[in-house]
């Protein structure tokens, strides 16, 4: 094989295995932002957009009181910090149950954001990841769309 071919093998061969570490049920933002920071400005952008943000959880300071216990086992990626916020619109909620009743476990909404080596990213299990051929795909496609751009406007502000 020559060395051309031997390159493009490579090449090929880390795309795919690129290609499918992320995972396409899952949005996922990042940016070279404090946890803290990129926390305020996702709720900021999804109360602007129309969510309302009932809870911030902080996963990671929760977990803490489980280290000792967990060992070896206690947070093994060493992620500094996990965040999560919970919201929810009351139009989209009643869009959900008028099409399609069974899908309203997905309200609320969250997002987790992850901070680690001073980059923090936001994923959020797309709802139409699980919405196909049901009546509310249109507007869980729709919501989710919202959703994702108030996320890119929340990292993009500096």
């Amino acid at each position: 094989m020559s060395l051309r071919n031997s390159l493009l093998a490579l090449f090929i061969s880390l795309f795919t295995f690129s290609a499918q570490a992320a995972n396409p049920h899952v949005y996922e933002k990042s940016a070279k932002l404090p946890l803290a920071k990129a926390v305020k400005q996702v709720s900021q952008k999804l109360d602007d957009a129309g969510y309302a943000v009932v809870d911030e959880l902080p996963i990671s300071e929760n977990l803490k009181h489980m280290a000792k216990k967990w060992g070896g086992d206690y947070n093994r990626n060493h992620l500094d910090g996990m965040t999560s916020l919970v919201f929810c619109s009351g139009w989209y909620v009643n869009q959900v149950s008028n099409l399609d009743p069974s899908l309203l476990g997905l309200c609320p909404l969250h997002v987790t954001l992850t901070h680690k080596a001073g980059v923090t990213t936001v994923l959020f299990n797309r709802p139409t990841a699980i919405t196909a051929g049901s009546p509310a795909e249109k507007v869980l496609r729709e919501m989710e769309g919202e959703v994702t751009q108030a996320i890119e406007a929340a990292l993009n502000a500096r």
